[in-house]
């Protein structure tokens, strides 16, 4: 949930962005990203990188620059000369891809006068997520985040971070997880009630069926979710428009439009009284941290000081407020002010409800592609739930729904890329078929740890493009690769979902080490809920072809239009 969130990085001007993305808010969401057309699941990453001789001028003055600037401050990496223009054609995942595949899982990629270090091997990203993690922080990330975030847990410094992790974690307790489950249940029958009244309109018979779009609506529940679960807050979006809503989402729009735009004119002195847009983006700021200020004032209000231990044995199941909030208000020795507070709940507001979203969009469209496993999927809840609702124990035997939820993880992370910045010089491993000297990298290099190529890479999936949800119940050693401890289920007894332990650092939903998300438990738990009783209560199909759907990227992989699908209420459900 929380380190998930965004990834922003500018390179000479051209942006990989932040999307979001509400239908009921189209008229803020013109974008000037690039997209492609999903094909299937492994979508248009077959496209070759431009070669040298289809590059125009501007790409040639941009290799120029980085080699003039940067060219031997990385000694002996690969060197990827980036195409900027590649960048207008298609996301730039699908080019670090090809470019992973040419030079290999550790190189340098040239961009104007900036060179950047891409990695994609599990060796190297374990090294600075968890072996050297205090070495790096998260560069250009907090310039971006900072004005919306504060100090909230990304992009809060070091030393910031290491104080509010200590506090935060110990709220996303199994108790907390268990009474989460109940909410995840109730908002989701929001948007169950909501499409049977729709369907009602139809005539509710079972040759009708109604055309949504699946994005949309997920994105109001995650929003109702976070807003209930972390500062006891109804948004209500499911239903209603509030003057709230609207500030959350011109806020999200807001810190797309400055990870797109090419100049910063938002520093600039009065900008944020001259300019509308900056004038509106204020005031949506000061709506969202007036209703953030409230909800603080009033737990602190009703405060009951007590140990960390007292607080994770509580009856939540019973408890009025059983919120994030809640918790950390009534921590002992833990005096956080205002500000704090209201840093975290942001960050959580903004980096749980967008990833999400995107996470049950893409199942969706994965199963949808798969009439097999939707049908084995729906045969599971059918037989765990039949018309009943989902608990945390009966969660434990949706085997199948769950690993589907991180099969669409592995296919479509959140986010693509992971940005770190190195705080001094470091020698990354070479990781597979990279140097076994390792590499040698400076103080100040920005690194990109690209998830979506660890994800799908063939040196340590197999048939690594393909939707296999089963995938994770089997053991891959791979002891030809040096260093890789391979993929083993057992590794993490208990865990409910597959991780980056698991799979020793091939498989990095919610990335991994001491930075990992401190939600990742809440995020697949609410996924998994949302998708059961979607699949539990309708049948659904997508309303045009896989190549209808384009794809925008940027911290979260989105579609461009939404996920626009027929649903038909199952004869089964109630």
């Amino acid at each position: 949930m929380v380190a998930v969130a965004i990834s922003t990085v500018t390179l000479t001007g051209v942006n990989l962005h932040t999307r979001f993305h509400s239908s009921r808010f189209s008229s803020h969401s013109k974008r000037s990203s690039s997209t492609i057309r999903c094909q299937a699941v492994n979508g248009d990453k077959k496209k070759q990188s431009s070669s040298s001789s289809s590059r125009n001028v501007f790409d040639n003055a941009s290799n120029l620059l980085t080699n003039l600037l940067s060219g031997g401050s990385l000694g002996n990496m690969p060197i990827a000369e980036g195409a900027v223009t590649d960048l207008f054609d298609r996301p730039l995942f699908f080019s670090l891809y090809d470019w992973f595949l040419e030079h290999g899982s550790v190189y340098k990629l040239a961009f104007g006068p900036k060179a950047f270090v891409v990695v994609s091997d599990p060796i190297v990203a374990r090294h600075i997520l968890r072996e050297n993690a205090f070495s790096y922080d998260k560069g250009v990330l907090a310039d971006i985040l900072e004005p919306i975030m504060g100090k909230g847990l990304i992009p809060a410094d070091l030393e910031t971070w290491k104080q509010r992790r200590r506090v935060i974690a110990p709220g996303f307790h199994t108790s907390y997880l268990e009474a989460m489950v109940k909410l995840f249940t109730s908002c989701s029958e929001r948007t169950v009630l909501k499409i049977d009244k729709l369907l009602e309109g139809e005539g509710y018979s079972g040759q009708k069926s109604i055309e949504l779009d699946l994005e949309a609506e997920f994105s109001n529940l995650a929003l109702d979710i976070i807003g209930l679960g972390v500062f006891n807050y109804d948004f209500g979006s499911v239903t209603n428009e509030s003057p709230v809503i609207k500030a959350v989402y011109g806020t999200l729009f807001e810190a797309e439009h400055r990870s797109t735009f090419y100049i910063p004119y938002w520093k600039f002195p009065l900008a944020r009284w001259i300019v509308p847009r900056q004038r509106k983006f204020q005031d949506d700021l000061k709506v969202i941290n007036t209703c953030l200020d409230g909800l603080i004032r009033n737990a602190k209000e009703s405060r009951e000081e007590t140990d960390v231990e007292k607080l994770q044995q509580r009856d939540y199941s019973n408890l009025k407020d059983a919120s994030l909030l809640r918790f950390l208000v009534d921590m002992r020795g833990v005096d956080v002010d205002d500000r704090q507070l209201r840093d975290d709940l942001m960050t959580m507001l903004i980096a749980g409800h967008e990833t999400t979203a995107a996470v049950l969009t893409w199942a969706v469209f994965l199963l949808a592609q798969n009439p097999d496993k939707m049908k084995k999927a729906q045969a599971e809840v059918d037989s765990v739930l039949g018309t009943g609702k989902p608990t945390f124990e009966l969660l434990k035997k949706l085997q199948y729904i769950r690993l589907i939820v991180v099969e669409a993880l592995r296919l479509y992370p959140q986010p693509p890329l992971l940005i770190r910045r190195s705080l001094k010089s470091d020698v990354l491993p070479g990781g597979h078929k990279g140097d076994k000297d390792g590499y040698t990298i400076p103080a100040g290099t920005d690194v990109f740890i690209s998830v979506y190529n660890l994800h799908r890479s063939p040196y340590f999936w197999d048939r690594p493009d393909d939707f296999e949800p089963e995938r994770f119940l089997v053991e891959n050693k791979n002891e030809e690769i040096e260093g890789w401890a391979g993929f083993d289920p057992s590794r993490s007894p208990g865990a409910l979902y597959p991780n980056e332990i698991i799979s020793d650092f091939a498989f990095l939903p919610f990335g991994g080490g001491p930075r990992k998300c401190v939600g990742d438990q809440f995020a697949l738990m609410e996924s998994t809920v949302a998708l059961t009783m979607l699949l539990q209560n309708f049948d659904v199909e997508l309303k045009g072809t896989p190549e209808s759907v384009e794809l925008v990227t940027g911290a979260t992989i989105h579609t461009k239009n939404g996920l626009w699908c027929n649903l038909r209420k199952r004869s089964f459900a109630h």
